[in-house]
């Protein structure tokens, strides 16, 4: 069965890449959010099996988003996404209960790798 996923990223031509590389490998694309705020509203809207989520964005940042959707879901599975250079912040996350990070410029087999990895 296809796997749903909520993709935030406050960028639109970084959602449209992981959307093409995750439909195209039979992934599900429920929803998208272009800031953390949104994200929660739509996780708690979709129910996805995974987030992949940007950290760094306008109105809540995607560790703001990732605690409070974990607050909603304790089982919620999250993969956080960042540039290079951000790994405090990547620390933060997976101590705030993010599965997994994948480095952005994204390799697409990375992000595969990873979404394979968290929705196990």
């Amino acid at each position: 069965m296809a796997k749903n996923i909520l993709i935030c990223d406050d960028a639109a031509f970084m959602r449209m890449m992981i959307k093409d590389i995750l439909t195209k490998n039979g992934y599900n694309v429920v929803a998208e959010a272009e800031n953390g705020l949104k994200a929660v509203e739509k996780y708690s809207e979709f129910n996805p099996d995974l987030v992949l989520m940007d950290i760094t964005m306008p109105e809540m940042d995607g560790i703001e988003a990732l605690k409070k959707i974990k607050s909603i879901d304790a089982n919620a599975v999250v993969v956080m996404c960042s540039a290079m250079g951000q790994q405090a912040m990547v620390i933060e996350s997976i101590q705030s209960g993010a599965k997994d990070f994948i480095v952005k410029p994204f390799q697409p087999d990375r992000v595969l790798e990873a979404v394979k990895k968290a929705v196990r």
